[in-house]
């Protein structure tokens, strides 16, 4: 009985004139073609005498000038020592290593194309075959920006979950979270630990009713059980532990993640203390807005001025309040007046703006740019507008467009309609997407420039280009070590 060894993963047919028998040349052309997306014949002299295409994706792309033209004139510079080692270590029998090119697209992005080759006979034509990795450059494009995305996401939702520490540590009112299902302290404010007379640590992981007298604990067990069926439950004056007096108990049902919580808030339960404790507060806020080091305003509907603090009166040069009170607030905010016109339409349309990027006139001729962040307040009998207005530090990054910085997120994009032309943005909505790219390409490749331009499309000097533009990276500290390599 015949066997028949088995050849290596990599090597060729071990029986191919057997099995295969003569094959000539028409088709073993349609095999190559129909095998690759791109498939050259170069001749001795390096010069492309035929190429077709496998691929549909590269109709438009320019490669039917490549005919009779060198192959090595066919790439960008920094591909061509590897065209060169391509047609060094084509010889008959074996195929090279596959090498990544990149080719002048008439689209406008770098072609790349991974190519091996073989040559045919001793002095004879090489088989050049390629595989288009377009497909892979727009995964790897559409990868980095998904990741922006999340990162972008990640450092809203950490400065969302700082504010919420910060004003949960700092509130007057004495505040505990409450696990709904175990009725177990999860979290504690301040206040309500003073309120309490324990220390934090001792009153996180407390069943809730046990913080309360033993009077109390049927009603306090009530209006728990209340908030599990129904979502609400009505305030309950309720004796603390230890002999701390009464206190009037508000619970709120909330969810976060997949868990259920309470949201215990204790007030004194005298009526002399609510009297009393609610002016104290307000008073304390108002000596802190007055104090803040950035600028805030309060307006009626219609956005004239009710009051102001120090702050906003040293942004717009004036002395005393009394100048600024029943002034509309466009007099010293915006540019022009679509930016004011912008803000206030957003801050309508939405309730609340954020970071919103603009202007503010002195009574003098000072002009100094501010962020802006208002909240309208429509409850109660008396409707009103606030805004806090803080100056942006002066950069040192690189402009466009006649000196505007470069946005960094589409948000901030969006906030320059009616501010700024269409063509405008378009072209700085550009600027930003090659900039994110760019920045993320260098990211992945752990700031290995060759490697990124690869993977963007570019040619190196193309890439230094942009780098440049946008002030990335230490060039001159990159390219001589380059030229000592």
């Amino acid at each position: 009985m015949t066997s028949l060894a088995s050849p290596a993963p990599n090597d060729a047919f071990a029986a191919l004139r057997k099995t295969l028998g003569p094959l000539d040349a028409e088709a073993a052309g349609v095999l190559v073609a129909a095998a690759t997306d791109l498939s050259l014949v170069v001749d001795t002299s390096g010069i492309i005498r035929d190429v077709t295409f496998g691929s549909p994706d590269l109709a438009g792309e320019g490669c039917e000038t490549w005919l009779g033209r060198p192959w090595i004139d066919t790439v960008t510079v920094e591909s061509r020592p590897k065209i060169t080692a391509l047609l060094r270590d084509a010889v008959p029998g074996a195929v090279t290593r596959w090498r990544q090119v990149n080719h002048p697209s008439a689209i406008g992005v770098d072609l790349p194309v991974r190519y091996s080759a073989m040559r045919l006979a001793d002095g004879g034509p090489i088989i050049v075959i390629g595989r288009n990795l377009r497909a892979m450059a727009n995964l790897q494009v559409k990868l980095a920006e998904t990741q922006q995305a999340l990162e972008r996401d990640y450092l809203r939702m950490r400065g969302a979950e700082t504010r919420y520490r910060l004003l949960f540590q700092l509130a007057g009112e004495p505040v505990l979270v409450v696990d709904a299902a175990t009725r177990r302290v999860t979290d504690v404010n301040p206040a309500a630990a003073r309120l309490l007379g324990k220390p934090e640590k001792r009153i996180v992981g407390q069943d809730a009713v046990d913080l309360f007298d033993s009077a109390s604990a049927r009603e306090l067990g009530s209006l728990f059980a209340g908030l599990r069926v129904t979502g609400q439950a009505g305030d309950l004056v309720a004796r603390l532990g230890n002999g701390r007096g009464e206190t009037r108990v508000a619970a709120s049902l909330f969810r976060q993640e997949t868990v259920t919580n309470i949201l215990l808030r204790l007030s004194s339960a005298g009526p002399e203390a609510s009297e009393r404790g609610p002016s104290r507060a307000h008073a304390s806020a108002l000596d802190v807005i007055h104090s803040l080091p950035e600028g805030f305003v309060v307006t009626d509907p219609s956005r004239r001025i009710l009051a102001a603090n120090a702050a906003f009166l040293d942004l717009v040069q004036l002395a005393t309040e009394e100048q600024v009170r029943g002034e509309p607030l466009e007099r010293w905010l915006g540019r022009e007046e679509t930016e004011a016109a912008a803000l206030f339409a957003t801050l309508g349309q939405h309730g609340s703006v954020r970071h919103f990027a603009t202007s503010l006139r002195g009574e003098y001729g000072g002009l100094e740019d501010v962020e802006v962040a208002a909240v309208s307040v429509a409850g109660g009998g008396h409707p009103c507008l606030g805004f806090t207005i803080r100056g942006t530090p002066r950069r040192a990054a690189p402009a466009v467009s006649g000196g505007r910085e470069l946005p960094r997120s589409v948000e901030q994009m969006t906030e320059l309609v009616g501010r700024v032309s269409m063509k405008n943005l378009v072209r700085e909505s550009t600027d930003l997407i090659e900039r994110l790219c760019i920045e993320a390409a260098l990211r992945i490749t752990r700031d290995n420039r060759a490697s990124a331009a690869e993977m963007l499309g570019l040619s190196r000097q193309g890439l230094y280009a942009k780098l440049r533009r946008y002030g990335i990276g230490d060039l001159d500290g990159q390219e001589s070590a380059e030229a000592d390599r």
